[in-house]
C-alpha cells in the first residue's frame, strides 16, 4: 500500500510540473489517503504484536 501512495505522489508531481492541476490534486489526493490508511494499518499491526507477547 506504501508503493501505491508514493505511484500516486510521484504522478502527483509529474502532473503539477506539467501544469495539469486537476490530476495533480487528485493524484495528492489519493496518495495523502493511502499513507495514512497505511499508517493505521503499521499502528494496529505493532499493538497486536505487543500484545500478543513473547510466549515462555
Amino acid at each position: 500500500m506504501l508503493y501505491w501512495a508514493v505511484v500516486c505522489l510521484i504522478i502527483a508531481i509529474i502532473a503539477g510540473v506539467l501544469g495539469f492541476g486537476g490530476i495533480a490534486g487528485t493524484a495528492a489526493g489519493i496518495a495523502k489517503i493511502l499513507f495514512f490508511i497505511f499508517l493505521i494499518l503499521l499502528v494496529i499491526s505493532l499493538v497486536a504484536n505487543a500484545m500478543k507477547g513473547r510466549k515462555p
